[in-house]
């Protein structure tokens, strides 16, 4: 043998397995998570503020909806020594347990969320207990919890918790009660953690005020490490509707989500199982599903094969199943958006707000989601950069990884030169004075990694967000087509109205002839109805609305007006109007005005009061009755609305066919031209 070869043999290879085996051990998931920091968002310093303070204020979020309480929220960073900062989140919510706080915040993967399935903020029971244990190895320092519960003889308690992450397991130390003066009931964090403080797009005022947007039934107070306070307050005292858990939707199922489920479940039959484990599926659905698949329905769920597993996912793929129940999620809906939108953005002092879209449920790997939209147009919004994409999941911004996010997928993809921006190549993040809302509700949001920073790419849930934003859009194109048509005809109006007049009185005194009636000829020439809306404001919670109709055309016309009204916000004056004919169960309003003389006008008032009076949008008007093309301010009513409300186009072939039908217009404009 020569001297650099290796011996191979039975006996080396073992001694070398037995050495292996020996340094095999089980790694605690806090030890992982030490070694593996960035996994969730702690990988910069400026980040780790930020995922530190988005925890903490998610955590009390979730704790006071839970409780019907509305949140206050104060968050304080304050700049201790180089790089590291003392934040404190308090929150006025219901309070901890005493023996649960250590596992609280000093555990993690430890929760009640996870296995649940409903929308909720956090899910995996790792992100305060993660910030804790970050701040613990940055700087050396224990967290400080304190936490008060209602009624609880005016005891509270406070401790020092340090993580084992050997054993994952809490080190507390300083355990006592003490008296919380001025506190009913709530929580709060105190914990040193090693950052860097910077300011702009991501920042911990960046991620506060989106994180108002979102939920403006919140309060949130901010004070920043240069001692400035920013008070965020509460838009609406409307709380969100709380989720209620469900079974899981068969919708996107995998064979193994199915066999894990036939598994562990307690039906003695497959047809019991599917009916009684899933939501949506009834005895007649389960029959046509085991039909499909060659299954049969008095078998014992665990014995299902993985072709049987197989042929009952491809069958449900083929059976047409209701989408999922809506109340395991709590969207925020169209109102609430706008109103968050303008609560915290009114200092841009946007033209316009696009309809918010809020797309019917539908299911993601099993999970129902819901995707919102809404677009912000105009004012002082910068016109010469990429609009800015706010990014929500639960109602948690997201504000890094924004390129490897679906809803960035999404955004881009849609050709926005259709609807008024302009986008190079007709793909990309298009350029414009806008802002564009994207928020996903679901009951487990499928996240990139665990520091919940962008939605993964299923194509389930791209396909939502292109639709909400098509949908979105097409309101935002045409309240742009309604101004520039308005703009056109307002400067024909001024020398039609006010030169016409001025000739013909010139050339009566050259003539010394008396004026003549003109009123008829600017009809003629005009032939149009012109629909006027004003609105004025009595500070954020009374408007006065004033619609006016012009009859510029030479014969009577009769019409029907019909707008959407916050419907908690209508006032008595609404209904003493002859002309108004109905309000259905969603604020969707009617009026009908009757034989309107050429030359005169119709006037329709009324006020709103409440919370949500500001977000109505009066120009957002539409007319029935009577050909549109004819009216100026207002659109032709979409859909069949009558008394059942506004029908808005939702499917795919609804939009591609309009969409169809406003290539061809175009095109024949072109050929006019």
């Amino acid at each position: 043998m020569h001297s650099g070869e290796r011996k191979v043999g039975n006996g080396s290879s073992g001694a070398i397995a037995h050495r292996l085996a020996a340094k095999q051990q089980e790694i605690s998931v806090t030890e992982f998570f030490e070694k593996n920091k960035h996994i969730l968002g702690f990988d910069s310093r400026s980040k780790s503020l930020i995922m530190g303070i988005k925890e903490a204020t998610d955590n009390a979020l979730d704790a006071c909806e839970e409780a019907d309480i509305p949140p206050e929220i104060t968050v304080t960073l304050e700049r201790m020594e180089d790089e590291v900062f003392c934040i404190c989140v308090e929150d006025n919510g219901p309070g901890i347990v005493h023996k649960m706080m250590p596992n609280v915040f000093g555990r993690l993967l430890y929760g009640s969320r996870f296995h649940a399935l409903r929308q909720s903020r956090g899910q995996q029971g790792i992100g305060i207990s993660a910030t804790v244990m970050y701040g613990n190895i940055t700087t050396g320092r224990p967290a400080r919890i304190m936490s008060k519960i209602e009624g609880d003889d005016a005891v509270s308690w406070r401790m020092d918790i340090f993580i084992d992450t050997k054993t994952n397991r809490p080190i507390v130390t300083n355990d006592e009660a003490f008296v919380w003066e001025g506190k009913d009931h709530g929580t709060s964090i105190r914990y040193y953690i090693k950052g860097r403080y910077i300011t702009g797009k991501q920042s911990v005022f960046e991620y506060l005020k989106n994180t108002a947007i979102v939920n403006p039934h919140a309060m949130i107070t901010y004070r920043d490490p240069d001692g400035k306070t920013f008070v965020f307050e509460r838009a609406t005292e409307t709380m969100p509707p709380k989720s209620k858990e469900i079974k899981p939707h068969p919708e996107g199922m995998e064979i193994g989500d199915l066999q894990k489920y036939a598994s562990a479940t307690q039906q003695k039959t497959v047809r019991a199982f599917l009916k009684n484990d899933f939501s949506r599926i009834t005895d007649r659905i389960a029959d046509e599903i085991l039909s499909r698949a060659g299954v049969s329905g008095e078998g014992k769920p665990p014995k299902l094969t993985r072709e049987d597993c197989k042929g009952i996912i491809d069958a449900i793929a083929a059976v047409k199943i209701m989408a999922p129940p809506t109340d395991c999620l709590s969207p925020i809906g169209e109102t609430l958006i706008k109103k968050g939108l303008m609560h915290v953005l009114e200092g841009l002092r946007p033209d316009y707000y696009a309809t918010p879209v809020t797309r019917a449920p539908k299911a993601a790997n099993g999970n129902p989601f819901v995707v919102e939209a809404g677009i912000v147009y105009g004012g002082d919004i910068p016109s010469d950069g990429p609009v800015a994409i706010l990014r929500f999941a639960n109602r948690v911004p997201l504000l890094y990884q924004q390129g490897a996010c679906a809803i960035t997928k999404a955004v881009e993809s849609v050709d926005w030169r259709r609807y008024g921006l302009e986008q190079r190549g007709g793909r990309g993040i298009p350029y414009g004075p806008a802002i564009i809302l994207v928020h996903i509700a679901s009951t487990k949001v499928p996240f990139t990694s665990e520091g919940k920073e962008a939605v993964a790419n299923l194509p389930e849930i791209q396909n939502e967000i292109c639709l909400a934003l098509r949908l979105c859009a097409r309101n935002l194109k045409g309240h742009l087509n309604k101004m520039e048509r308005k703009s056109k005809t307002e400067a024909k109006f001024r020398i039609v109205r006010e030169l016409l007049p001025d000739m013909a009185g010139k050339v009566s005194e050259m003539l010394d002839r008396p004026r003549p009636d003109l009123t008829g000829t600017i009809s003629k020439i005009m032939n149009v109805v012109w629909i006027d809306s004003r609105v004025k404001k009595e500070g954020k919670k009374k408007v006065s609305v004033l619609y006016t109709v012009y009859n510029y055309t030479t014969q009577e016309r009769t019409l029907r007006l019909h707008a959407k009204l916050p419907k908690e916000c209508v006032n008595l004056s609404l209904f003493t109007d002859d002309r108004f004919l109905d309000m259905n169960d969603e604020g969707k309003v009617s009026w009908e005005i009757s034989s309107l003389p050429p030359s005169r006008t119709a006037e329709i008032s009324f006020e709103l009061s409440g919370e949500l009076a500001d977000t109505f949008s009066p120009e957002d008007v539409y007319v029935s009755g009577i050909n549109p093309i004819i009216v100026m301010g207002a659109e032709g009513l979409p859909g069949d609305w009558g008394i059942k409300g506004l029908e808005i186009l939702e499917t795919d072939t609804d939009i591609e066919e309009e969409e169809q039908t406003e290539d061809t217009e175009e095109a024949e404009d072109l050929g006019d031209e």
